[in-house]
């Protein structure tokens, strides 16, 4: 059976992009620090060729995008990264947004749900099949971990500290208890990893 997770890289205090966050700046001012560790190595990644990783990190990295059959995506990600061109983050991954806006003219590769949290991965998991469905996106997450839903969550923590942006759970009401599974240090980033115990 499939599960549903977030692999997100963060900083030490918990931003998962710098401030102000938009269509022309994605990853907010000094957002982009997030993603050195894609490049601070002689490793390249077989999935993403042009990052190179430390072997290390190369190897957890491939490891999980292997493991997404389907991307589940909030609005504000999705237009905050000019709608992928059309396409997606993740190589081979089909792509839903949850939005309670239409979808916008040519993103006809991606599938836009309108009613909700729980439809937008359940649709999600049908298309994965055997494979895992991965979550993007602070308001997704939040909802989905407070729907239940969620089964994982892993934080690529980079030794910065942003001091604004957006936060990795954000918009979270409520309490979620997470049970750690590794923690993994590497050159430029500590891969944490969290089971959710429901």
């Amino acid at each position: 059976m499939s599960k549903v997770f977030a692999a997100l890289a963060a900083s030490v205090d918990g931003y998962i992009t710098g401030p102000d966050p938009n269509p022309t700046r994605p990853l907010g001012i000094g957002g982009d620090q997030l993603f050195d560790w894609y490049r601070n190595g002689d490793t390249p990644s077989g999935k993403y060729p042009n990052f190179r990783l430390s072997d290390l990190s190369a190897q957890i990295f491939d490891a999980l995008v292997e493991r997404v059959g389907a991307v589940v995506a909030g609005r504000k990600t999705y237009d905050d990264s000019d709608g992928w061109d059309g396409e997606g983050p993740h190589p081979t991954a089909p792509l839903f947004v949850l939005s309670h806006r239409p979808a916008p003219t040519g993103a006809t590769r991606q599938t836009f749900v309108r009613t909700g949290i729980f439809d937008a991965i359940a649709a999600a998991a049908k298309e994965a099949g055997d494979r895992d469905v991965a979550l993007m996106g602070s308001d997704v997450l939040a909802a989905a971990l407070q729907a239940g839903l969620v089964d994982e969550v892993i934080i690529h923590q980079v030794p910065v500290l942003l001091g604004g942006g957006v936060r990795f759970f954000g918009g979270m009401n409520g309490k979620v208890q997470l049970a750690r599974l590794g923690a993994v240090t590497a050159p430029g980033v500590t891969h944490l990893s969290y089971a959710v115990v429901r």
